[in-house]
């Protein structure tokens, strides 16, 4: 049996030995997320907002700790509420037709809150301080002080 064909004419991408490739370092980045993302996931539930507020990168950027203490007031604020309408519903329930009036109460809260929680997330992605009334003032105070 003849040795093998020698092939030292085939092209580059076929050969042996890898090109020489040098990779540029990975950037520096903030345990991988930007300042604006991080403030966004924040409004994703409570537990990365509280997560925010404690890890040493993030607890020092103004813009993610107000939206984090943002974000945990709207969840307070949107449980108590719901909280307070579910009370006056077991309360009035004997009152015909009073259920189905209060279940439309927490239909119309609920896609309130949901679009106010998208709306929020929106604007923490792209960087603004966006305040809500009174649970903003509060986030704003957490946050710079």
């Amino acid at each position: 049996m003849p040795p093998p064909p020698d092939y030292t004419n085939v092209p580059p991408a076929y050969s042996t030995v890898p090109p020489a490739y040098v990779a540029a370092p990975p950037a520096a980045t903030n345990a991988g997320l930007s300042e604006n993302a991080a403030a966004a996931i924040a409004y994703l539930t409570i537990i990365p907002a509280i997560i925010f507020l404690v890890l040493e990168p993030f607890n020092k950027m103004p813009l993610v700790r107000f939206h984090s203490w943002q974000s945990i007031g709207l969840c307070v604020a949107a449980f108590v509420l719901q909280l307070l309408i579910s009370f006056g519903e077991i309360l009035l329930h004997f009152i015909p037709g009073i259920v189905l009036l209060f279940s439309l109460v927490h239909l119309v809260i609920a896609l309130g809150l949901f679009l106010v929680w998208l709306f929020l997330i929106i604007k923490a992605s792209k960087g603004e301080w966006y305040k809500l009334p009174i649970i903003g003032d509060f986030a704003e105070k957490q946050a710079r002080g």
